[in-house]
This record gives C-alpha cells, structure tokens and sequence, in this order.
C-alpha cells in the first residue's frame, strides 16, 4: 500500500489549522518553612494581600505577611500534610464566602461550608470578606427601632436597626442569653439574624442551634461557627464571613441583626496569628493594627439611605471582661467604637437580678431617635429612679427612721427591680412592656407586696389580651400612647380583681 504525498500535505494543513495554543500560566512559590499553621513561601512574588493559595495537598491558604523575599501565608486547615519544598499556587481570588437566601437555617464554618450535616448549600453567589463599608452619603440615620424583647433593654438603652451596640461583662453573666432572646424576639419583625460563635465549645453552640430550632428561629437565621478547636485563622475570619453574608440581605433592602459572640476570643486569635508571623507586639502583646481589626468589621454595620435600598445591618459585638475592668485594650477599644454599650454585672447577676444590665453604666447613643413614642413617654424617668433608689438603698442599711418621701422612693424602686426581671427566652411584645411599665410609673402597683409584682405583670397581660386589644393594637400600630383616662380605667378595673396572696 503506497501513501501518497498529496495525503500526508492535506493532513499536516488541517491539523496546523485546527492548532491552538493555549499557554498556562502559573504563579507557583515554594514552602520554605512550615509550623503552627504559618508557612512561609518563596516565589509568590505578585500574590496579593488577602489572596488565597493552594498547596500541593488541596488545603487552602491566606496570604498575609507580603516580604520582600518570602510570603506569610496562614493555613486555612490542617497543615499536617505540607511540608518544606512543596509547591504553593496562587488562585487569583481574595478570601470569599458563598451568600444568599440558601444559608438560611443552616450551620456553616468560617469558610461558608456546611458543618450540620445536612447536605451541600446549593448557593451561586459569592462576597469577598472584606469589603469596604458604606460612606456617609450612603447612610441615613437610625430611626427604626430593633425591639429585643428584654424590658430594660428597650425602656433604658434602646437599640436602632443600623447600630453597633456592645453587649459587655464578666464571663458567665448571660451575655450570649441576650442575644438568643434578642433573634427571638425578631420572628414577626421580618430581621433576618446572623449569630457569629468565636471560640466557644462545640456543645454550647449545638445549645443554641437547639433553642434557636425549638422556637422556630432557625427559619431566619444563619449560625457561623468557630469552634475552639479550629485553626487561629478561622476563629479571625469568622466575624468578616458572619457581616458579609449579612451585607448581601443588606444591600438587597432587608434588615439584618448579626451578634458577634465573642470578639475578645477573635481578638486572641488575631494576636496568635500575627505573633507567629513576627509581627511586632504592642500593648498586652496585641499587634499594633488590632483596633482596625475591630473597627472595619463594626463600621459595616450601617442603615442603608433610600437611595441605596433602605437596608440595615445591626451589631451586637460582644466583648469579655476580667472581674469587670472595662478599662482594659480590647474593651475601651471596642467602646469607642460602637454606639453605646450594654453592661452586665456579676453583682447583680449573683443577686438574682437577670438579665444583671447595669443601666447606670449602660448607654445607647442613638437608640434614643429610634425608640417609640409611646415608650420614650413612659420611660422617661425611669433610668433616674432607679439611679436615685440604688444610692438611697445603700443609704437606707444605715438609717432606721426614714420619711415618708424616701420611703415611697424606696417601695417604687424595688418594684422597678422586680419588673425589670425577665426569664430566661422569654422576650416580651414592644405593647406589652409599654403597659406595664406605665402601670408602675403612675403608681399602680404602689400597693402591690412586692412578690406579688410578676404574678400582676402576668395576670396584666392576660387581662390586657382579652379586655384592652385595641390599646395593644394603638400602641403597637401607631407607636403612641392610648388616651390616658381609657389606659387609666382599663388598667384600674384590672387592678380591682386582683387578689394579693396572704
């Protein structure tokens, strides 16, 4: 059989015509040293800061230190595996988190992935962790409340939809109660929450997806863990991946509340991190950038001008204190960067009093604007009578003979105290606290035994829902208060059937 040249030629054509050349190239470095979860590559000369990489073995890395002849990349994983000599390639994508409506009522780590076990999250969108917040002309200012449901939370340091409002106290004092009662309370106020857990046990945060679940939370809310046992690094991210799958609800027109649990524990982390990568320590050995760890992730926290959609995304930092020193670096920091903050005593805590908020040491430099009228109205006075009962308690140990003026102070402050008392998960309607703090401040239960106080408050309520709807409904419908002679009498009549206990 003879080939024929004609054949070979028209073959060598068609294939140099099908020829394409496709030139990959790679950015690939060398691990030239590797331990406690840092490596350092040589090679990755035009990697950018934040921008992820891959080693040989498929675990993930986040470039971080850029020198002028090595890179500090943290390991986003176990780094067990790598080892000197191993190849590092760059992906050309900053860190990023997947978002949308599909991580609604799931479990997800620092790095979006799933970890309840149930199944992949179909989600097709993606935001970067950093992202720069919105500027001044893209904000309006706080107007709206967000109700939490916790009576001396709403009546004394209210909370507006778009503020950072640090939640601060001694470890074991129901911080993290707050914020649970307070994604609660968001079931028919359309909040989408966004609970971030820093560094806590694995089982504490399984008791809070199983409350969130029981209540029927869960249907509105993301929960990013980072459990104790992860890597420093992703116990850093997780709060920068919590804001930025709440910034996509955000930018869409929707309210969103994320509580950050807790950024002492992040702060920790970052210290870790930055200690292993030579960076120089400052005080209480913190590297000298931890106030910009805080304040570019807080300062995301915004409500959104009409113009841009009139979204907002609320935070709830939480911040540790060590036998109440709110003097110290990451607490003063973190203070100065929010909007007030809420602060909770072991004292109080230890006496009975919960949820233990402090209110003379608490404050919300906003919330005021967004508070209901009919709730400014009422509680108006009611941070001062309890600041003058306090002071005249401790007075009152020393002296037996008081007058009369300072003993009706006294019975209307421990009345106060009663009716700031709040169980555990059970957050209260904005219309229902209103009620029952205007029955004390014009003095209905004045000649109430004080362990008769919460049994009134109840029996109120239940009263109210069946004779008073319609003040409920005016309260809660237009945000001020009824005519007073018809709250008078409705409160009055109940006042006549109630029977104080012997």
């Amino acid at each position: 059989m003879s080939i024929k040249a004609e054949e070979i030629s028209a073959l060598i054509k068609q294939q140099i015509e099908n020829y394409d050349s496709d030139i990959e190239v790679n950015d690939v470095g060398t691990v030239i040293e590797i331990g406690d979860g840092i490596a350092r590559v040589h090679g990755l000369d035009h990697v950018m800061s934040g921008e992820l990489v891959e080693f040989s073995n498929g675990v993930m890395g986040m470039a971080q230190n850029l020198e002028e002849n090595n890179v500090g990349v943290v390991i986003l994983g176990p780094f067990t595996e790598i080892r000197e000599g191993d190849e590092v390639r760059r992906t050309g994508r900053i860190m990023q988190v997947p978002v949308g409506d599909e991580l609604i009522g799931r479990v997800v780590n620092s790095l979006g992935q799933p970890v309840d076990g149930n199944g992949p999250i179909e989600s097709t969108k993606t935001r970067p962790i950093e992202a720069k917040a919105p500027g001044v002309m893209d904000r309006k200012s706080v107007d709206e409340p967000l109700q939490t449901g916790i009576k001396v939370i709403d009546s004394m340091v209210p909370i507006g939809r778009g503020q950072r409002e640090l939640i601060i106290g001694d470890r074991q004092t129901g911080k993290t109660s707050i914020a649970i009662d307070t994604i609660l309370n968001q079931k028919e106020e359309d909040v989408i929450c966004i609970y971030v857990s820093i560094g806590q046990k694995d089982s504490t945060v399984s008791g809070v997806v199983e409350t969130l679940r029981q209540h029927g939370a869960l249907d509105y809310t993301i929960v990013v863990n980072a459990g104790a046992s992860e890597p420093a690094p992703l116990l850093y991210l997780a709060p920068y991946a919590g804001v930025s799958m709440g910034e996509e609800f955000m930018y869409n027109g929707k309210h969103v509340l994320v509580v950050y649990d807790d950024l002492s524990k992040q702060a920790a982390a970052y210290r870790e991190l930055s200690l292993l990568l030579r960076r120089p320590p400052g005080r209480e050995a913190f590297p000298g950038d931890v106030f910009f760890l805080h304040s570019r992730l807080l300062e995301r926290a915004a409500k959104l001008s009409d113009d841009k959609g009139g979204g907002s995304l609320t935070a709830l930092p939480f911040v540790e204190t060590q036998a109440g020193d709110i003097g110290a670096y990451i607490p003063t920091n973190v203070i100065s960067i929010t909007d007030g903050q809420i602060f909770l005593q072991s004292d109080l805590f230890h006496s009975g009093v919960r949820p233990a908020i402090n209110p003379g040491l608490s404050v919300s430099r906003v919330g005021g604007s967004a508070q209901i009228k009919a709730m400014k109205k009422v509680a108006g006075t009611l941070r001062l009578d309890l600041a003058s009962f306090r002071e005249l308690e401790s007075f009152a140990q020393f002296g037996s003979d008081l007058d009369k003026a300072t003993q009706a102070k006294l019975d209307r402050g421990q009345r106060t105290v009663e009716i700031l008392k709040q169980g555990l998960h059970q957050p209260q309607r904005v219309e229902y606290q209103v009620a029952i703090i205007y029955a004390l401040v014009n003095g209905f239960l004045d000649d109430i035994p004080v362990e008769d106080v919460v049994r009134f408050e109840e029996e109120l309520h239940a009263y109210l829902k069946q004779h008073g709807s319609e003040l409920l409904n005016h309260i809660r419908e237009t945000g001020n208060l009824p005519e007073k002679d018809e709250f008078n009498k409705v409160v009055s009549d109940f006042k006549n059937t109630f029977v104080v206990s012997e």
